[in-house]
């Protein structure tokens, strides 16, 4: 199958250099275009741009996608000065935005990446049409805390740091395969460790659920059957806070979805953003 890719890119946005993976098909790169929405995609926060290259790859397909690379990690911008907060994530993705000239754009961000699409939805920007939140984590102030732990990530951010190969990140991440663990081992040292342990600390620090009733577009909740990030009980909650929500849990899948039931992931998107994915 010939990909999608059509280049990787920086952008000058929201006063810091935002890198990220374009995906398309041909008719994206035409005058005029024509399609669905182009989306843009946040990963979680441990996740460079690269590593959602196979999704990527199947959004491309259908829609002008996006892979952002978040502050600190991948290509993207990184210092021991650059604010690491979820307000200048949410700031990053409004400004890419409107740096790449979108008039209208879908976000799907995926764990962290959710919770940043939901705050830069509560800030109502121009052009933004739907939002996508997967497997956000529902942890903040007075509430349960999220089930992964950080030694989790910076341990293997030390080790990625000195050099390690996908054997060695099998032990973080046991069920992936071959070329997800070399992909992982390859990219993971371009996560700055203050932004890691910022962004950790937020998921508990920073409420989510306030930002749900100041969003005025559509959003679309996709969940994992396992891993008790998002439980009904927090389904529950959001749809009241955010009336309308959509509510998908893909089966057989842990919070890393598309690595755990590819297919389930794109199917459970359904004509939300405009357009159904290929299976």
């Amino acid at each position: 199958m010939a990909t999608t890719l059509c280049y990787g890119a920086n952008a000058h946005a929201n006063g810091i250099r935002q890198h990220y993976l374009r995906y398309a098909p041909a008719r994206a790169s035409m005058p005029g275009g024509g399609g669905p929405d182009p989306v843009i995609i946040v990963p979680g926060i441990t996740s460079p741009a690269v590593t959602w290259g196979f999704v990527g790859e199947r959004f491309g397909q259908v829609f002008d996608t996006y892979v952002l690379d978040v502050r600190g990690r991948g290509l993207s911008q990184a210092g021991q000065d650059l604010d690491y907060s979820l307000d200048a994530q949410a700031e990053d993705v409004i400004a890419l935005a409107q740096a790449l000239g979108l008039a209208r754009y879908s976000v799907v961000g995926h764990s962290m990446g959710g919770r940043i699409a939901i705050r830069a939805a509560s800030r109502k920007p121009a052009g933004l049409a739907r939002v996508v939140a997967v497997d956000p984590p529902v942890s903040g102030p007075g509430r349960r805390a999220y089930p992964s732990q950080l030694p989790w990530y910076v341990d293997s951010i030390a080790q990625a740091r000195r050099g390690m190969d996908a054997e060695a990140m099998r032990r973080f991440c046991p069920t992936w395969t071959e070329d997800q663990l070399r992909l992982r081992a390859e990219w993971l040292h371009t996560c700055d460790e203050r932004a890691i342990r910022q962004s950790f600390d937020e998921f508990h620090t920073q409420d989510i659920h306030a930002n749900l009733p100041a969003m005025d577009v559509p959003l679309l909740l996709v969940t994992a059957e396992r891993g008790d990030v998002v439980r009904d009980e927090d389904v529950a909650e959001i749809r009241a806070l955010k009336p309308g929500t959509l509510h998908t849990r893909v089966p057989g899948a842990g919070h890393m979805i598309p690595w755990d039931n590819e297919p389930g992931f794109y199917a459970a998107f359904g004509d939300f953003l405009g357009a159904r994915l290929p299976g």
